[in-house]
């Protein structure tokens, strides 16, 4: 049963993006983080009571890391998720967001000197390499003649808040559950996005909203973050966070086959080698050899920051 739940979870994962995509053109940026993580919150509170009894209470610096936690995971995450899909497909958006543990594991590296180990090297080439392809469309000269768009600099505005995010939260998992900590993130970034959203009418645009966009935030709020990641941790729990982490590789296969039968959008050589090359580095990344031979445990370095965010709904 735990390994149909995860890969339930990677599928529910690889629907966010589906989800967004959905909705890029009818709920405004701000508007769509703040009803996503509204939803999400209520039933984070629930879960947490449910599981826990109580909400524990805060130090000074939790609460410090919880609303840095808040700005950097929810409030900034969503408005370049919501931002990008709006531009860009989301198979690309999948792929660029994918490389996410390539990424926390390189700020490990530098900021708590874990080793880089030579698998981990390889497979940060690879990622970064095939995350290139899928922005250059297969032409990498293009990059340099003409840079990278607006939609993929938002959604790699995804990849590095969501690393920000999850250095935050290797200190604030020292005392608090994974739970706890999401769910306070969750509710500072909910009370963060409340102005811009306001701001941007969404009061008066709420009865404008039909069954679909209703239900592709029900989806994102609820699937997409309170089940997937309560399924994800009950995984870790269960068979470890190594095992667990291989599903992550089927989070952007399963975005592509959903945004191609879908959403219709066409998968084309280069998304092919550039997701090859993307879930190639991270499985590298993450089961990599280290230099005593022994499996990579996503050690106690960084067992915390890998697992703390793949919520990686996006």
């Amino acid at each position: 049963m735990t390994y149909i739940k995860l890969l339930l979870t990677a599928f529910f994962w690889g629907g966010t993006f589906i989800a967004g995509k959905g909705i890029a053109d009818t709920v405004d940026p701000y508007s769509a983080a703040f009803l996503r993580f509204a939803i999400a919150s209520f039933f984070l509170v629930c879960l947490t009571l449910k599981t826990q009894k109580k909400l524990p209470g805060l130090n000074r610096q939790q609460a410090v890391l919880v609303f840095f936690s808040g700005l950097t995971g929810i409030f900034a995450y969503n408005l370049f998720f919501f931002t990008g899909l709006g531009i860009i497909n989301a198979n690309r958006a999948s792929l660029i967001i994918a490389t996410n543990p390539i990424f926390i594991s390189l700020a490990a590296a530098l900021l708590f000197k874990d080793k880089l180990t030579p698998g981990k090297g390889i497979g940060l080439v690879l990622s970064v390499t095939g995350a290139l392809l899928i922005i250059s469309e297969g032409d990498l000269r293009s990059i340099l003649t003409s840079g990278i768009g607006r939609g993929e600099l938002a959604i790699f505005g995804c990849v590095f808040s969501w690393v920000s995010y999850s250095i935050l939260g290797k200190p604030l998992m020292t005392h608090l559950s994974p739970l706890t900590c999401v769910c306070y993130s969750s509710l500072a970034g909910t009370a963060m996005l409340l102005v811009p959203a306001l701001g941007s009418g969404m009061l008066g645009k709420l009865s404008g909203y039909g069954v679909p966009e209703w239900g592709s935030l029900f989806y994102l709020g609820f699937f997409g973050t309170v089940l997937g990641f309560y399924w994800y941790y009950q995984g870790i729990r269960t068979i470890g966070p190594t095992r667990s982490g291989v599903f992550i590789n089927f989070v952007p296969v399963s975005a592509l086959i959903l945004s191609y039968f879908i959403l219709g959008e066409t998968v084309t050589p280069d998304i092919l080698m550039g997701a090859l090359l993307v879930v190639t580095g991270v499985y590298l990344t993450n089961h990599s050899k280290t230099a005593t031979g022994t499996k990579d445990r996503q050690s106690h370095g960084t067992s915390k920051i890998k697992t703390v965010g793949k919520d990686v709904s996006g």
